[in-house]
């Protein structure tokens, strides 16, 4: 390409509209453009087709323009116009281009007066234009007409927001003259995307049908209303002259004459008119192409490299090649079994930060989950002494029984076992829940393949739901086992001699069962820390709280933050029992409570303490915490069903022989249980991970490759799905386009100015109207690269040509005047001789003479 100059970037920016459009991702690239925004029978049209000099754009009532109209304007010698799905067919006669943009129209939306976001690219040569890109969009409507839908003004609104909202994209609103400005549509929807005004240009029609005495001086004078980049007035063919066939050219010298005539707009007429409006569109869009460049190869490099690891995956891709088939089956079986494992063993390089999932989950149901289901079924004391009690009486009989009957402690003993059984299938359960999730998740890199996905989905359920039933009857023989045989030998068993004792001694709370000693041991032990959240403080004191809270096996605290130096209030356990608790209309925390039996309050002037959590998990964990804590949760159906009597009514009334027996067998069998417990909570999870985790994933390293060949043709496993081929089509399309489009735009160098580009429009001029002529328009330093007829002189050379009024000279270069000290009236510097200078570029700037 070269070292090109900056008349050449509107040429570049087409080819890459071009390149995007063809592969269907035009709206994907914010590229610069100008996007023509206007309510119904605004001059849209006509002004664009002033800017050709054809009529080519279709007319009628109502919605005519249906599409966005990409429309490319290039200068050439000939003119002829091309259309983007219409390949290299010329169109010489614009009467066909009209014809072919109502036909594609048609196309797409039907003849119901439809809309569609799909644009129309066309590109027209002719010497009467300047390089210049615009997007013509639908008018903005109000009511539908005829089969439109009824919801039509919203789905116009949503196209124009499509363009018009890009950074890059200037706006051009289009507003009549003879309608309120403040209430224009164009100028209302620009404002809501560029509500500086920084990317909006005004253009104001249909000056020539004002009312008489009224005028759009101030409008245009950028006094109402002011843009950044000010307004420009345009006269339009009228509907008389467009029926009568009334010729562009002659309507453009029309234009001039209103504008040079027109008392109010005379003085600014150089300002006013088509061919001032074209070329101050071409300075615009090229000082915008040249800001906005360097972004977009930025991008484009970005987006490249993004791909490239997919693309290079595709490139050589044979989507009926057997051996290619092949070996993906095996890389996608080899991978499932690789993610399957990371799950579980806690490695991958996709790591959830929302929640547990895989390991993380399994593990805690083995270490919080399962433990707290075990210690709910153990807790219940009243029931537990009551079954003790009517096991000693119906040993004994009719019979005073004088000693403790170990046969009591046998019994009860099964029962609890027998109890363990529910949450050891439970933990099983919620395994395999987990593992058939995790399944699920390692699938979701086979979605390419959607046959394969799901006969491998199946395949490893089914092999876990087969362990699954093989490890039940392990743990239910595990538990079995304990039923066959009392183990009183054991070495942490209690003994009857030390239960006896204790009982002796007992004073009915249930701490005493544990050694003081050993109750010392464990009273300061940390169990749980953690954030929660106080539910129940009134919004009078402040609302919910977050507070980091400690349990220990006798209290509970919590503090300011994690640090625990400021300690907000110490709670006590004993006595307390937990809730769970309905969470508040406007919360969205899972809430459970502690509270005493008594009634009496547990905190300040609060029956209970409500506490919240995010999560389930998070609070089945703390339930957990509680129990190791020995606050176990209400019996609501116990309570009802005993009528609230004490344990002595229940039972009847207590000999001390009794009640210190009953109180032997509680501690013997609260001895041997917790032995039990133990190694129940030992040895299922161990069970579970055996005969359920390591066997699933030895099977799908040994035997899931055989199984998926065994199940079906590996042709109709290995289809891709619709979206997979539509995917890589996609991604193959923005590839190349990418590529296509950083090497358009590769060898740009845009440093390189060859006629310089005037600043965007301003109303500086307006300050010399009282002087009674405008200042000469700035003058390009060298000639345009390129001619141009005759008939575009006027406006082709940077700025249209004011004659230098001769009371300013050319002044040739020369030093600064310094300034002097000196009464107000100096004398002037005198005039030079009358003589032609020519002007030298970039001479310094001649300071202002003191008055």
């Amino acid at each position: 390409m070269g070292n090109r100059g900056m008349e050449d970037l509107i040429p570049i920016i087409n080819k890459l509209q071009d390149a995007f459009t063809t592969v269907g991702l035009s709206s994907t690239f914010d590229l610069p453009q100008i996007a023509v925004v206007g309510g119904q029978s605004a001059g849209k049209s006509s002004v664009l087709e002033n800017f050709v000099g054809r009529d080519f754009l279709p007319r009628g009532s109502g919605i005519v323009t249906r599409r966005p109209l990409i429309l490319q304007l290039n200068y050439a010698k000939a003119e002829w116009g091309e259309f983007l799905h219409c390949k290299n067919k010329k169109f010489t006669s614009f009467e066909e281009i009209r014809s072919e943009i109502e036909a594609e129209t048609d196309r797409m939306t039907g003849k119901n007066r439809g809309i569609s976001p799909i644009p129309i690219n066309l590109r027209v040569f002719s010497p009467h234009v300047l390089n210049l890109t615009l997007v013509d969009l639908p008018g903005l409507t109000k009511v539908p007409v005829g089969d439109q839908p009824h919801d039509i003004e919203q789905q116009i609104r949503n196209m124009l927001m499509e363009f018009i909202t890009k950074a890059n994209c200037l706006i051009l609103a289009v507003t009549p003259a003879n309608s309120d400005l403040a209430t224009s549509d164009a100028l209302k929807i620009a404002k809501e995307v560029d509500p500086q005004g920084l990317r909006t240009i005004g253009v104001v029609t249909k000056l020539d049908l004002m009312d008489d005495g009224t005028d759009a001086r101030e409008i245009l004078e950028n006094r109402l209303l002011p843009l950044r980049r000010g307004y420009i007035g345009v006269v339009n063919r009228s509907q008389r002259d467009i029926d009568g066939r009334k010729d562009i050219k002659a309507a453009l010298a029309a234009e001039r004459k209103f504008f040079l005539s027109h008392p109010s707009y005379r003085h600014m007429a150089d300002r006013l008119g088509t061919p001032y409006l074209q070329k101050t569109l071409n300075q615009q869009l090229t000082n915008h192409i040249r800001d906005t460049l360097p972004q977009l190869r930025s991008k484009l490099q970005g987006q490249i490299l993004s791909m490239e690891k997919e693309v290079s995956e595709y490139k050589n891709i044979r989507p009926d090649d057997p051996s290619r088939k092949t070996k993906a089956m095996l890389q996608m079986i080899q991978q499932f079994g690789v993610d399957f494992e990371k799950r579980i063993e806690g490695a991958g390089d996709e790591i959830d930060t929302l929640e547990l999932s895989g390991g993380a989950k399994i593990n805690r149901i083995f270490h919080e989950r399962f433990p707290f289901e075990l210690v709910k079924m153990e807790y219940d004391e009243k029931e537990l002494r009551r079954e003790i009690s009517y096991a000693i009486k119906n040993i004994h009989g009719v019979r005073v029984g004088l000693f403790t009957p170990d046969m009591a402690f046998e019994t009860i003993v099964k029962r609890q076992i027998a109890r363990l059984k529910e949450p050891a299938l439970k933990c099983i359960d919620m395994v395999v829940t987990e593992l058939t999730h995790v399944v699920r998740k390692c699938g979701e890199r086979m979605s390419r393949y959607p046959r394969l996905r799901e006969e491998t989905e199946r395949i490893v359920t089914t092999h876990i739901r087969e362990r699954e039933q093989n490890t039940k009857d392990q743990v239910m023989m595990l538990v079995d086992i304990q039923l066959a045989y009392m183990n009183t030998n054991h070495e942490d068993f209690i003994g009857f001699a030390n239960a006896e004792h204790q009982a002796i001694r007992s004073s009915g709370d249930k701490r005493n069962a544990i050694g003081p000693r050993q109750q010392q041991r464990i009273g300061h032990q940390v169990i749980r820390k953690g954030w929660l959240t106080i539910q129940n403080i009134s919004f009078m004191k402040g609302g919910s709280k977050d507070y980091w809270f400690v349990l220990t096996a006798e209290s509970l605290s919590w503090y300011k933050d994690e640090e625990e130096k400021d300690k907000k209030y110490l709670l006590l356990l004993d006595g307390l029992k937990l809730r769970d608790v309905e969470s508040g209309f406007m919360s969205k925390k899972h809430t459970f409570a502690l509270f005493n039996p008594d009634l009496r309050n547990v905190y300040k002037d609060y029956k209970q303490l409500e506490l919240g959590a995010d999560t389930s998990d998070t609070v089945d964990s703390w339930k957990a915490s509680f129990l190791r804590a020995g606050v176990y949760p209400e019996r609501i159906q116990d309570e009802q069903a005993t009528g609230g009597e004490s344990p002595v009514e229940q039972m009847g009334s207590l000999d001390p022989q009794l009640e210190r027996q009953v109180e032997t067998i509680r501690n013997l069998v609260d001895s041997y249980m917790g032995i039990i417990s133990s190694q129940i909570r030992d040895l299922v999870p161990k069970t579970a991970m055996h005969l359920t985790i390591n066997d699933t994933k030895e099977f799908i390293t040994s035997e899931l490759l055989a199984h998926l060949y065994s199940s079906g043709d590996q042709s109709t496993l290995m289809e891709e799905s619709a979206e997979e081929v539509q995917r890589r089509d996609e991604m193959l399309k923005m590839y190349h386009a990418s590529k296509d489009a950083l090497n358009i735009i590769g060898d740009i160098n845009t440093t390189t100015i060859s006629t310089p580009v005037p600043p965007p429009v301003t109303n500086d001029w307006l300050n010399t109207e009282n002087r009674g002529s405008s200042p000469p328009s700035p003058v390009p330093s060298r000639p345009p690269p390129r001619p141009v007829s005759s008939s575009m002189n006027s406006y082709n050379s940077g700025q249209a040509h004011v004659p230098r009024p001769s009371s300013v000279p050319l002044v040739p270069s020369r030093p600064d005047v310094p300034s002097r000290p000196g009464p107000s009236g100096v004398p002037s510097v005198p005039r030079r001789p009358e003589r032609s200078a020519p002007p030298i570029p970039g001479r310094p700037a001649v300071p202002a003479r003191p008055t």
